[in-house]
């Protein structure tokens, strides 16, 4: 018994029997027309194929050539922008059985930088030649847009003296380095991307040379300390000599005022004696038997001046005062004495010409202390000189850091800055962020470049510490919450520096360089965020070795610049 399979063969075999001895030619053309579309079809199915890796191959390319171009188009001229963008293609499409390849690049500033690569080119075909198809022209378009959005970057860094630990203060130039070469290539034409930095210890250095600018208080620099107006008055106040002394130079480096010195002492009679500015006593609190006072033998005195510089002893009848301070006779005939007492010399306080000042500023606010609310320490509030609190506090500071600058793309002058930056003195993270934020807006010792209304603009604050804050103007970063440092920067009611630059619309990005294993910053992770997300996770960065800087830089400049490819 035959199965199916057999008796389907037998009638496969008579039927090609049949046809095979069929002499009747309409059967055999009607066939053969038959195949024509069916080879069509597999024809145009695998030349179509090769076309779509012929053009995969070509967008690719366009796309990368578009990037490339990118760069230089601002500076170029037409010819050369298609000469340029002929030369990248071909570099990087490598499919020689295409053709009569055509390459047209355009660019345009209009509403930010464009720039448009057009291309085309013809693929042979295998089967639809047969068709009369001898080739097919495959195109692509790639555009790269960039200019709908400028960036505004504030560097605010960390130079305290806890930098020059573990490599950090090296690291961090190289790191800043390497940022301003993203920055600088991801704009297209001056003014695509501007850039401030602001080095910050305990204040910030807006320049030596701004010292007659309108915008600086002067109160604490030119006003007598309280200790000294207060020192004949009350004796208790005598050992506050030691809070300057003794034996500082003038000024004196209590980091709030200028203290001018006068001419040197005398013991004649009648005279005015002051610090002397000049001389073999110049600079000594105490130019008399305290003369060991300016390499600090001495522990401290307690009368407000210095001794007389010599000691007067006469006796007898003929013993006299006469052209002495200080002195006085007792006894007469020839038990008659007279002697110079343990007196002294009063200090005069004269403020030192404000052209002696070295350029650093104090948080803004009153001269006692800010308040447990909002103050102009924490805003950008224009300076106005009918109100103090918004003016910047001039500082004889010790560890005054390198000067800040204003909003610029001048790119070797902010690198020259760069190597120019020196670790030193306590931290207060808090002055860098405002001050950074005030180059942004341009109030103060900052100006801010106009923005032009055919653009979109993006302000940054990156911030960069290796530690916590230890002192501001009034405060140390003691348990007082309200009174810390770290509180007039981000209070737990989400107010404070932090909160009001995010609320304005700059973006804040925070890096923690721990090195020495302390815990987290909870401060700069909460700081961290923008507008529309206060607290940013994405936007803090821990880096725990000094090399991670430069990782944790370009990863934000690599977030900042990234163009945008749009087909």
């Amino acid at each position: 018994m035959k199965t199916i399979w057999n008796r389907l063969a037998d009638g496969a075999a008579r039927s090609l029997r049949a046809f095979r001895g069929d002499r009747r030619g309409n059967v055999a053309i009607t066939f053969a027309m038959a195949t024509l579309p069916m080879v069509g079809a597999v024809g145009y199915a695998v030349d179509y194929s090769h076309a779509n890796n012929v053009k995969a191959a070509m967008q690719a390319a366009l796309d990368s050539t578009a990037l490339m171009l990118a760069r230089d188009a601002a500076t170029l001229s037409s010819s050369e922008l298609n000469a340029k963008a002929l030369t990248y293609f071909t570099a990087m499409f490598n499919r020689p059985e295409a053709s009569n390849l055509n390459i047209k690049a355009s660019y345009t500033s209009t509403g930010g930088s464009k720039i448009v690569v057009d291309g085309s080119v013809s693929v042979p075909t295998t089967f639809l030649g047969v068709i009369g198809y001898n080739d097919l022209t495959v195109a692509g378009s790639s555009t790269t847009a960039w200019g709908s959005t400028r960036l505004r970057v504030a560097l605010v860094l960390d130079t305290t003296g806890s930098m020059a630990s573990d490599g950090k203060m090296t690291a961090l130039k190289a790191a800043t380095k390497d940022l301003l070469t993203q920055l600088k290539n991801a704009a297209t034409v001056n003014g695509d991307v501007y850039v401030s930095m602001i080095p910050f210890s305990r204040g910030v250095n807006v320049g030596a040379g701004s010292y007659n600018a309108s915008w600086i208080d002067w109160t604490e620099w030119e006003s007598e300390p309280a200790y000294m107006a207060t020192w004949l008055a009350n004796s208790s106040n005598k050992s506050t000599w030691d809070q300057t002394g003794p034996g500082d130079n003038c000024p004196f480096s209590n980091s709030k005022t200028g203290f001018g010195c006068a001419s040197g002492p005398s013991d004649v009679a009648g005279s005015v004696s002051k610090i002397p500015s000049s001389g073999a006593y110049s600079g000594y609190i105490c130019p008399g038997i305290d003369s060991g006072g300016k390499d600090g033998t001495k522990a401290g005195f307690y009368y407000p001046g210095c001794y007389n510089s010599t000691t007067f002893s006469a006796t007898g009848s003929s013993a006299s005062c006469s052209g002495r301070s200080n002195c006085s006779c007792s006894g007469s005939g020839s038990s008659k004495v007279c002697k110079t007492n343990s007196g002294y010399y009063e200090h005069t306080w004269i403020p030192n010409a404000r052209s002696t000042w070295t350029g650093c500023v104090a948080d803004r606010g009153s001269t006692s202390a800010p308040g447990t609310s909002a103050g102009n320490d924490q805003t950008a509030t224009t300076p106005n000189t009918g109100n103090k609190t918004t003016l910047y506090p001039a500082r004889q500071d010790t560890y005054c850091p390198s000067p800040s600058i204003g909003l610029t793309y001048n790119w070797s002058q902010l690198n020259s800055l760069v190597d120019g930056l020196d670790p030193n003195g306590g931290t207060n993270q808090p002055i860098g962020l405002v001050m950074g934020w005030h180059s942004l807006v341009g109030i103060g010792p900052y100006t801010m470049p106009p923005k032009d209304p055919n653009y979109e603009y993006s302000d940054v604050i990156i911030l960069m510490s290796d530690g916590l804050n230890t002192w501001d103007r009034w405060y140390g970063n003691g348990s007082a919450i309200s009174t810390s440092v770290d509180y007039r920067m981000y209070d737990n009611n989400g107010n404070g520096t932090c909160a009001n630059i995010k609320k304005s619309g700059v973006t804040i990005y925070t890096i923690h360089v721990n090195t020495d294993g302390d815990p987290t910053s909870v401060l700069l992770r909460n700081c961290a965020g923008t507008k529309d997300k206060m607290a940013d996770p994405s936007k803090f960065f821990v880096v725990t070795s000094a090399n991670g800087i430069a990782a944790v830089f370009n990863q934000i400049g690599t977030n900042l610049t990234q163009l945008r490819v749009a087909r």
